[in-house]
């Protein structure tokens, strides 16, 4: 900034950063001195945990080694997804022990860790599970790669996952699958509504299950072997969603049984996609609908998220057991799983909270208390706000007297009100004057 100043000839202004630079180094250089002085005399030392933990976290790439505590946390995968995926059982063991098979060294080195496809109905947890595996292979949510597979329909835009040719624009910015993959070996890559694709995206895939490799445009290879590769797909969600035309039955309270809507998926499945590319997949998964006491589980952890916001800002939410039954009342379709629900949770949870906060009704403290409301209330939900205790300050000084606190915080005496009813009043023309002091003469001078 000086030096730009400097040639645009604003001189003043150069100055004032001169100055400034010398004062923060200045600061700095007093800094370095008393961290050097400290009282102990000790320097930290650096080892190897450490500058491992600092490459991992420039680079990405998990440099964790296979110790006994690694190997726990492996074995009991299933239930920290769990923790995030409600229901999904045969999903979740089917990632689990692909994953387990790759950390043991049993997979084939040259393909990546794993390959997966995600069927079954909208907003049952495919696109979640992914995001949670993310979180717990690689330690946060943005090791997860999401591109929508919608976005290349056409044939010209196969071009943009391996980047452009030579002389077209883009070419100096590469793939946008390749490049994705590059600046994070270590990721889940996901691959949203495969179906959507053209079928060239489909021949460039081959080669990133079977080999583990890709070449850009610009002659570069990408490493995929250390990448977990799902793709989700919505191929028979419409059929179940009407329960006719692939040979559904009436089972359970969702409306078919899994095993009917399981064959009748894959046989979707398998007019869609080419058996060479099937047959590269690790494992073809197949989601099933949720069921009612599934989504108030569903429930609670959605809420959960709401009372960590709430809970920045010093509030508390609390919900009724009734409240929680109008939430899945109102949220439980089976054809359109959990995103009904985060819906019924805006309107009857966020967006009055949302209201009381902007006109800030809440101070610090309070706790939000939600029911149901009774059946002649139009409203369905009755939001009661529980305001914490005025904490009464106590009188100091000598002869104060404890008493409740008036307007403005001045304390009031035990025998007078806020209004000042009880107070004594002076009189109009009272006998007794105070003596006033005659004034001081005028100081004596020199001057005639």
């Amino acid at each position: 900034d000086k030096e730009a100043a400097i040639e645009a000839q604003e001189f003043e202004n150069a100055a004032n950063l001169r100055d400034k630079e010398r004062q923060l180094t200045k600061k700095k250089k007093d800094l370095e001195d008393q961290w050097r002085s400290g009282e102990s005399g000790e320097r930290p030392e650096i080892g190897e945990e450490e500058i491992a933990d600092i490459v991992s976290m420039w680079t990405g790439i998990p440099v964790v080694k296979l110790t006994e505590a690694e190997t726990q946390k492996l074995m009991r995968m299933e239930d920290e997804l769990h923790k995030r995926v409600i229901g999904q059982h045969a999903a979740i063991e089917a990632v689990s022990k692909a994953i387990r098979r790759s950390r043991a060294g049993l997979k084939d080195p040259k393909r990546p860790t794993g390959s997966f496809i995600f069927l079954g109905p909208s907003g049952v947890g495919k696109t979640e599970l992914g995001r949670t595996l993310a979180e717990f292979l690689f330690g946060d949510e943005d090791a997860m790669v999401r591109i929508d597979m919608s976005e290349y329909m056409e044939k010209h835009s196969v071009s943009r996952l391996v980047g452009s040719p030579p002389g077209y624009i883009g070419y100096d910015e590469g793939g946008q699958l390749t490049e994705a993959v590059r600046r994070k070996p270590y990721s889940v890559l996901l691959l949203d509504e495969i179906e959507k694709a053209h079928p060239d995206v489909f021949n460039i895939m081959l080669q990133v299950l079977e080999d583990g490799r890709l070449t850009d445009s610009q002659g570069r290879t990408v490493d995929f072997r250390n990448a977990i590769v799902i793709m989700t797909s919505n191929v028979g969600a419409s059929e179940i969603a009407k329960n006719t035309g692939i040979g559904f039955t009436v089972g359970d309270e969702t409306g078919v049984t899994y095993d009917d809507m399981k064959k009748g998926i894959m046989g979707e499945l398998k007019k869609v996609f080419r058996p060479e590319f099937l047959n590269r997949i690790d494992e073809v998964i197949v989601f099933h609908k949720l069921a009612k006491d599934e989504i108030k589980e569903i429930v609670d952890l959605l809420l959960k998220r709401i009372r960590e916001s709430l809970a920045e800002q010093e509030l508390s939410l609390n919900l009724s057991d009734d409240a929680a039954d109008l939430l899945v009342e109102k949220g439980w379709d089976p054809s359109m799983g959990a995103r009904p629900l985060r819906r019924a949770i805006q309107r009857y949870i966020e967006d009055p909270l949302a209201d009381e906060v902007l006109a800030k009704s809440m101070p610090a403290g309070s706790t939000v208390e939600v029911d149901r409301a009774p059946e002649d209330d139009e409203r369905d939900v009755k939001i009661t706000i529980s305001k914490p205790p005025v904490r009464k300050r106590e009188a100091v000084g000598v002869g104060a007297k404890g008493g409740e606190i008036g307007e403005g915080g001045e304390d009031l005496p035990e025998d007078s009100a806020a209004d000042g009813s009880d107070a004594a009043e002076l009189p109009d023309t009272p006998d007794v004057l105070p003596d006033v002091p005659d004034a001081p003469p005028p100081p004596e001078t020199d001057e005639p």
